[in-house]
């Protein structure tokens, strides 16, 4: 079959193949056949090395498709279901799983080590255990997430990363109050779920912050009330908080630099949510006076830190609703001949949300 292979990490092109054989079906496991998937800038992070990943691997995590086929053990799903790819499924008897933390358990990781493609010159592993840019992937039952037959695949892929990311962190995490301020530094396509999700929870002021005038734009279309650049983000605070700060700042960046900025755009007893993945040697420093004294909330947000399996289900009866927007996003279709134009397109901030149709 075919798939975009990443051999090295550092290399900025993917190689389209078509010699990739999906592997490890067996017990406990599914064969989805992808019909879409979307570009996530966690998959250029893993490219460039930001986030540990082996290589060789196919990227990509955000996939919806069809059943081809269920191991043995496999119960509630049979072949020709419509399902998401869910990237970190909850194994339900962790101690996180136990707490009703399903976002915080470990199993999915532990399948990331073990390739799940092979080529004739040897083993090809799949980004976070999935590997989307692919036509087939085997991964375990847990990650095969039945979806609505009124959802759209390309609406679906979105929903299994970075809407439930943005809109949960907005929810979950920092649970906005009616009639605060927001500001949204990054305005990719968690950022602007973020922007979604605050304007779900009522937000007065929405701020969208990123230096790219294009998705400034978008922000404003998609609920944000005011799209500055990160030089105008001084000015805006002054205007809008008359100085204090604002309730809620979100860094959707990953970027110690951008989550010093947010922290110090963040009000005395606002919260600061960290929603970007960052690398691990790139450290966030904040004083002890300043973090006893400010009495600032620093909240991490994984994965929209909920139970994903809820948040999908939200997240749909909200687009149902009209609630919030995702078909919008789309910003650019291409098959996986054109995953390189894409690549260079989310490197440079001219689309939002790239979905790959195969």
């Amino acid at each position: 079959m075919r798939a975009a292979v990443l051999h090295e990490i550092g290399q900025d092109k993917l190689e389209v193949l078509d010699d990739v054989e999906a592997v490890g079906f067996g017990p406990g496991k599914v064969r989805l056949r992808i019909r879409a998937t979307g570009l996530c800038h966690s998959d250029v992070s893993a490219m460039s090395g930001v986030l540990p990943q082996p290589a060789p691997f196919i990227p990509g995590h955000e996939g919806a498709g069809e059943v081809i086929d269920v191991g043995d053990g496999v119960s509630g799903l049979s072949a020709g279901d419509r399902v998401l790819v869910c990237w970190l499924p909850a194994c339900g008897s962790c101690p996180a799983c136990k707490r009703g933390q399903t976002h915080l358990c470990l199993a999915g990781f532990m399948n990331a080590g073990t390739p799940n493609f092979k080529r004739p010159g040897g083993d090809v592993f799949g980004f976070a255990g999935t590997g989307t840019f692919t036509e087939e992937v085997v991964v375990g039952a847990g990650c095969a997430v039945p979806i609505p037959d009124d959802v759209p695949f390309e609406i679906a892929a979105l929903i299994g990363c970075g809407v439930t990311t943005g809109l949960g962190a907005a929810i979950n995490t920092a649970r906005v109050e009616a009639g605060s301020s927001v500001a949204v530094i990054g305005c990719g396509g968690v950022g602007i779920s973020t922007v979604q999700g605050a304007r779900v929870q009522g937000a007065a002021q929405i701020v969208a912050v990123d230096p790219v005038a294009s998705r400034r734009e978008a922000a404003l279309r998609f609920g944000a009330t005011e799209a500055v650049s990160p030089e105008e983000f001084a000015d805006a605070k002054q205007r809008i908080t008359a100085g204090e700060g604002f309730d809620y700042v979100f860094e959707v960046v990953g970027k110690s630099a951008t989550a010093r900025t947010a922290y110090e755009n963040t009000r005395r007893g606002g919260t600061l949510c960290i929603v970007g993945a960052g690398a691990l040697d790139d450290n966030f420093q904040v004083n002890m006076f300043e973090l006893f004294f400010d009495e600032k909330r620093i909240l991490p947000s994984m994965y929209g830190g909920g139970d994903v399996l809820r948040s999908y289900e939200r997240a749909i009866a909200l687009w149902r609703s009209g609630r919030i927007d995702l078909a919008s996003m789309i910003t650019h279709r291409v098959g996986l001949d054109g995953i390189n134009d894409a690549l260079d397109q989310m490197r440079t901030g001219e689309s939002l949300r790239t979905c790959v149709e195969l």
